[in-house]
């Protein structure tokens, strides 16, 4: 995981520029990724679990696999628990729209993404009950918080792993067991750890895991999905669409059973061929070894960031203690302006605003006009990490002028 390996891929695209906006999505990808898209485009093609011939046979096959590597990653108790979706919104839909009911209670946190706000929000409206318990002005989350929002009626909890603003790790584990001793159901988001972060479903006490295929797994877009633990009661979660799935076609009705159940109409086959070659290159490369690249230039930047004079970082500014994400502004620079002049004067790469969570901002005190966010990834360099820092330190020389 470094400069001078030439067989990982460089973070510099074709014109030059510097790749820091892996929180969005993760690029470049494993050479893997391309040549397994390919190869079921020009060689296999075909519809999976439509027909008995083998191409069809094939591209099954390709989903099963893909299905078992998710759950090995994360520890799920069943590989057929894992439902494909388009992304982690998708899956975030279905658990929350699937499974509650109005009159049910759920706490969520001030450090979530519209993914699961906007739904839970849209659910509030029909009757559902919402806590959002208040974090840190670090993201940081008090587990003792949670347990003293539950409530007679509390359902679920549902939680990200890691901001997607600032980084913050969220107690996971802390929460999980909460649940468990409550008799709760836990719902985790995971678009900004899912390959980047260890996470074990029963160690966690994870029920409900949403994950993305485009960020640290390594996959395209268009892929993502829900794993359902065992405590979860399939029967107890409605289908957000129906229609074909290849399975009990002499049925009018949805079948009944998962993963067919959720997974109506024809799959992103494509998309999952290359998902599963970027879970490979991960399992590969070794999750323990991307985290601690990761981590250490986490560290590099945020150290770099703290020492430049009107520059104010957010997050616990500890790289042990979040994602490899940094959320940062520049005093008398709008992040817009500073996100700008980063791309067109020194060719970096990243993400300035909201970043679809104004509870987050709101939470971090850079409402309204969010910040500027470095995501991170598996093939960036201490020298892309120096690079940016000074970068930074000039944008922010010129800002007191």
């Amino acid at each position: 995981m470094n400069a001078a390996n030439p067989s990982l891929p460089s973070s510099r695209t074709a014109g030059g520029a510097l790749y820091l906006d892996n929180a969005a999505t993760s690029w470049p990808k494993p050479p893997g990724v391309t040549q397994a898209m390919l190869q079921f485009i020009e060689e296999i093609g075909a519809n999976p679990g439509r027909s008995a011939h083998r191409a069809s046979v094939q591209a099954a096959r390709i989903i099963y696999e893909t299905r078992q590597a998710v759950a090995d990653l994360f520890n799920a108790p069943d590989p057929l628990r894992v439902v494909f979706g388009h992304n982690i919104t998708d899956a975030l839909n279905q658990a929350l729209h699937g499974l509650l009911l109005p009159g049910e209670h759920v706490i969520t946190s001030s450090m979530e993404h519209n993914s699961v706000m906007r739904p839970l929000r849209q659910l509030e409206k029909q009757g559902l009950e919402l806590t959002c318990v208040p974090c840190a002005a670090d993201g940081t989350l008090l587990p003792g918080h949670v347990e003293d929002a539950l409530r007679p009626n509390t359902r679920l909890l549902a939680f990200n792993q890691a901001s997607n603003v600032c980084g913050t790790l969220l107690p996971v584990r802390e929460v999980g067991e909460i649940a468990r001793r409550h008799g709760l159901l836990f719902l985790v988001d995971t678009a900004q750890t899912a390959g980047a972060y260890p996470i074990d479903m029963q160690a966690d006490g994870i029920d409900l895991l949403a994950f993305t295929g485009h960020k640290s797994l390594y996959g395209p877009t268009g892929t993502g999905g829900l794993v359902i633990g065992e405590r979860v009661d399939e029967k107890n979660l409605r289908p957000l669409r129906q229609g074909g799935t290849g399975s009990r076609s002499e049925f009018e009705h949805q079948p009944d059973f998962l993963p067919d159940m959720l997974e109506s109409g024809t799959p992103n086959t494509a998309g999952l061929a290359g998902l599963q070659a970027g879970l490979a290159w991960l399992a590969g490369q070794g999750l323990q070894d991307i985290r601690r690249h990761e981590e250490h230039l986490c560290a590099l930047l945020l150290e770099g960031l703290a020492q430049i004079p009107g520059v104010s970082v957010y997050g616990t500014g500890q790289a042990s203690r979040q994602a490899a994400v940094v959320a940062f502004n520049i005093a008398g620079m709008p992040p817009s302006d500073a996100g700008l002049r980063l791309d067109e004067e020194f060719a970096i790469l990243c993400r300035v605003g909201l970043h679809c969570a104004p509870a987050a901002h709101r939470t971090l005190g850079t409402i309204p006009d969010g910040s500027v966010r470095f995501g991170l990834g598996a093939f960036n360099t201490e020298e892309d990490i120096i690079y940016a820092i000074r970068a930074v330190q000039q944008l922010a020389r010129e800002a007191v002028k």
